[in-house]
């Protein structure tokens, strides 16, 4: 029998405790032993793994860093919340499970083609350059959301220009007398989805924690086959040393790309799932701290380690709710965690001291099994 060698054993001790997890969770949630908070929270700790595990494909794989990520995760939310109303009033989809599955697809490739569009003049760029300009797209593609107005136009729309004469247009008569729908108020028929600072309103909520588990595992698949395949080799050949890596033939570009824009894509999936989870969504929830929060995540997980990623991006959603307690000093106590474990894992003092521990633990037992 072939023995699995350490890379795929590390990737199935990833997916068992993603499992592991979710069928606590489902046991938890059928005894009604789960609170309503920790509950309410389970959707968004789904996206904020996706999210972070994304990010670690382009900080800690490719070694770019990136502080635009919010900016996908706005692209794909929106694209997400347009795409479930017109499918459920112009297709008739009535599956929310479907139409989620669609929604995530659709915000994917919307955050796919802004990460094409973002990653040609900004991928030649390195360091902090690069940082500052992601984050300039990021903040962009906000004050975009925050202009935009999309509604829905039903079969027959109704103007009220006058009170007394009422007129009534078809489809295709308003798009052909944009005129006429600027020059007059729309009745409750106009169904506005986007309403530009006010964000969406209205959203149907689709989003459950089962999808959320299926894209975490989705994301795994995709990020640790890519990190193990040729081009993951590649990517990661480019970040140690791109001068080597281009002299020995390897597309900078191309695998520095390719590792942007599947980051990009995932991170648009899991932007629809949330924009799907609340009833409001506005721009202002994608801003700049977004992006620092799930780079906090990579940076304390590990950059480079995606299973610290989700343990990190897991506890710190969770951790600010159970701090609630304390009120006014909550946010306070969440900044010290943050300080006192970002020093604790960048200590070589505590590295080595695990270090010492950790053969011991081998040594006795191996010598418990030679006994």
């Amino acid at each position: 029998m072939k023995k699995l060698n350490k890379t795929t054993k590390s990737n199935f001790i990833t997916y068992a405790i993603v499992i592991l997890a979710f069928i606590i969770c489902q046991s938890l949630i059928s005894a009604g032993s789960m609170t309503r908070s920790l509950k309410g929270q389970l959707v968004p700790i789904c996206v904020y793994i996706v999210m972070a595990v994304s990010l670690n494909l382009t900080v800690g794989i490719s070694g770019e860093l990136s502080l635009g990520h919010a900016g996908f995760m706005s692209v794909g939310a929106f694209a997400g919340i347009v795409f479930s109303a017109w499918a459920q009033a112009a297709l008739g989809i009535e599956n929310t499970i479907v139409r989620l599955l669609l929604c995530m697809v659709i915000g994917g490739i919307f955050a796919g083609i802004a990460g094409v569009l973002i990653g040609i003049p900004v991928l030649r760029l390195r360091g902090d350059y690069l940082a500052i300009v992601t984050l300039a797209f990021g903040e962009i593609i906000r004050n975009v959301f925050n202009c935009l107005y999309i509604s829905l136009i039903p079969g027959s729309v109704q103007y009220v220009a006058d009170a007394a004469n009422p007129e009534v247009f078809t489809k295709t008569q308003v798009l052909d007398r944009l005129n006429i729908a600027f020059n007059t108020t729309p009745n409750a028929d106009w169904n506005i989805i986007v309403n530009g600072p006010a964000g969406a309103t209205g959203v149907t909520k689709i989003a459950t924690f089962t999808v959320g588990f299926a894209l975490i595992l989705f994301t795994l698949v995709v990020v640790l086959n890519l990190i193990n395949s040729r081009s993951g080799r590649a990517i990661m050949a480019i970040r140690d040393n791109r001068i080597a890596a281009e002299s020995m033939g390897i597309n900078v570009t191309k695998y520095k790309m390719m590792a942007f824009v599947t980051s990009a894509v995932l991170a648009g999936m899991a932007g629809a799932l949330y924009g799907l989870n609340y009833s409001t969504v506005t721009a202002s929830k994608f801003k700049f701290d977004t992006s620092i929060t799930v780079l906090v995540f990579v940076v304390l997980g590990g950059i480079g380690n995606i299973r610290g990623s989700i343990i990190a991006a897991t506890l710190l959603t969770v951790l600010p709710e159970m701090l609630r307690a304390f009120s006014d000093y909550r946010m306070l106590i969440y900044a010290i965690v943050l300080i006192v474990v970002m020093l604790a894992t960048n200590s070589p003092q505590i590295r080595q001291l695990v270090e010492r521990i950790i053969p011991k633990r081998r040594k006795a037992g191996k010598e418990g099994e030679a006994a």
